[in-house]
């Protein structure tokens, strides 16, 4: 028996149970702060530029590192290098629940960045190394995703609870229990698997991917805050002639941290745009979704969390259904269904309204959730499988920059889109008694809007509420019709590009000829470029 051909046992089926819960608390510790803000900007008192970076430190660095670390894994060793950063996670966890001051949360929050870039490179490329099996490893990446999508669910609803009862230090304790135990189970459960010739580690290629990604993602981000300006273009600029010096150094280096090879077959670069635009929608969405819960709706920031929980819970669905029918009808038909799923859902949200209920909500992000999780699963699956063994860490890397910089995106580009709608609509029918100043808070955001009208007299007050949510709803319908044209065309994409895509770098034999089946093409998109 080959080695692409022995299965999973107990020990790596318990392995991956270990492996998902530190990306659970990765995925977590960005969501979370959103419960947990109010209460530590009470007790810290942070200025309004100390707590943007409050927000942004973790998301940054880990943005930023993820590229460095899934290749030092491949160097040094990837448990290695995930049991380094799950002592580091759980440390700075504890310097983020003791600060007491917003420059120590701070650099807690970096420090927590860092490590966390350690997790989804080094989880994902063991589980390459764990599931030789096509099949076994598919369902591996499901759950490994199902992982990452809980822990964002999960996060405010935990956080929530804690604040209940502890201060918003707690909701970073939570972290060290289960980091102890990923320390204590690690070595005895995880094999260690480095690349046999490594080469030298490329510091400055490191120091070049670093900066091009954190001021591409800087960039992006002052978009979505501010608009489309000349200083933040300038950020995503520089952050691309960076990144452009760094393919050049790729490309001459003796010992380049990525294989540029892999990005000249299609069977690796369509599912890193795939995975980019499905976290397009989901990420970008988002902004809209909390929002309409709690500002139109009403709800507190627990209550919404707790609706978002059916989300969550369908997921696995889609990911099994996907995950199923892929060696049935080939990878490239699952994430198209996948992605026309997720189409229908956005579809569904585009007859959104201010007056709908949380049931039209809930329903609609459902579906979406059902078609983007069997597309995330697939695809990640796809990206893993098309790169070598000892490249695994650098591929899993990638599939998540891609995803980074597809939320990222998301937020800008729709958030965007959705605010100039929002001020347009709300700009032409606003209640006249407002004066200059109170109209300009309103057309910031919906939220300035609902701040407004609480210092209004009572019928201006309804009137400026409910022209800002029917502004709001607006901007909802606009940005699902933006989702829904993404989708798909990207389930077009996949379907026509992915299906003769060649089976190796710098092969030009098709990857799945029209007159395979269904289980060919899968096989085909399963094997492993060597």
């Amino acid at each position: 028996m080959t080695e692409e051909e022995r299965t999973a046992g107990v020990r790596e089926w318990v392995g991956l149970a270990v492996l998902v819960l530190p990306c659970v608390l990765a995925s977590m510790d960005m969501s979370v702060m959103f419960v947990a803000l109010p209460s530590l900007t009470a007790d810290l008192k942070p200025s309004s530029s100390e707590l943007l970076w409050i927000m942004d430190a973790y998301g940054f660095l880990l943005a930023g590192l993820l590229i460095t670390m899934g290749t030092l894994g491949d160097r040094i060793g990837r448990r290695r290098v995930l049991l380094a950063g799950a002592a580091a996670f759980g440390s700075a966890s504890v310097l983020a629940a003791c600060s007491t001051s917003p420059g120590t949360l701070i650099a807690a929050r970096a420090l927590l960045g860092i490590a966390g870039s350690t997790l989804a490179p080094s989880t994902l490329s063991l589980i390459r190394n764990m599931f030789h099996d096509a099949r076994q490893r598919a369902t591996a990446v499901g759950v490994w995703t199902a992982g990452f999508a809980g822990g964002a669910v999960f996060g405010p609803i935990i956080g929530g609870l804690l604040l209940e009862h502890f201060w918003w230090g707690s909701v970073f304790l939570i972290n060290v229990p289960v980091m102890v135990l990923l320390l204590v189970l690690g070595p005895l459960l995880l094999p260690e698997y480095r690349d046999p010739t490594p080469g030298r580690f490329d510091l400055l290629g490191a120091a070049l991917s670093l900066v091009a990604v954190l001021g591409v993602i800087y960039g992006i981000k002052q978009m979505a805050e501010h608009g489309f300006g000349w200083i933040p273009l300038a950020y995503c600029a520089a952050g691309l002639a960076v990144g452009a010096a760094f393919v050049r150094r790729q490309r001459v280096t003796a010992n380049p941290m990525i294989d540029l090879a892999l990005f000249r077959t299609r069977r690796f670069n369509v599912p890193l745009l795939i995975d980019a635009l499905a976290t397009f929608g989901l990420v970008g969405f988002s902004l809209f979704n909390w929002q309409f819960m709690q500002l139109v709706l009403g709800m507190g920031p627990l209550e919404s969390a707790l609706w978002s929980l059916p989300t969550f819970l369908v997921m696995p669905l889609g990911i099994a259904l996907a995950t199923a029918l892929a060696p049935r009808i080939g990878k490239p038909k699952v994430i198209a269904a996948g992605l026309l799923v997720a189409a229908a859902g956005y579809a569904m949200l585009t007859l959104v309204h201010a007056g709908s209920g949380i049931v039209h909500l809930v329903s609609a992000l459902t579906v979406v959730a059902i078609g983007i999780g069997g597309v995330s699963a697939v695809v990640t699956d796809v990206i893993l499988s098309a790169a070598p063994p000892e490249r695994a860490g650098m591929a899993s890397a990638m599939a998540e920059t891609s995803a980074e910089f597809g939320g990222a995106l998301g937020i800008a580009i729709l958030g965007s889109i959705g605010t100039a709608v929002y001020r347009s609509e709300l700009t032409a029918k606003a209640p006249d008694a407002l004066t200059p100043k109170e109209l300009e808070a309103a057309q910031d955001t919906l939220g300035g809007a609902v701040d407004t009208a609480a210092t209004l007299p009572k019928g201006t007050a309804e009137a400026l509420r409910n022209v800002a949510f029917d502004a709001f709803a607006r901007e909802m319908r606009i940005a699902s019709v933006v989702s829904v044209v993404l989708m798909a065309a990207a389930a077009i994409l996949i379907a026509t590009l992915l299906r003769t895509a060649p089976t190796r770098p710098g092969s030009e034999a098709p990857e799945s000829a029209p007159e395979q089946t269904g289980r060919d093409q899968a096989g085909d998109l399963a094997s492993t470029a060597t």
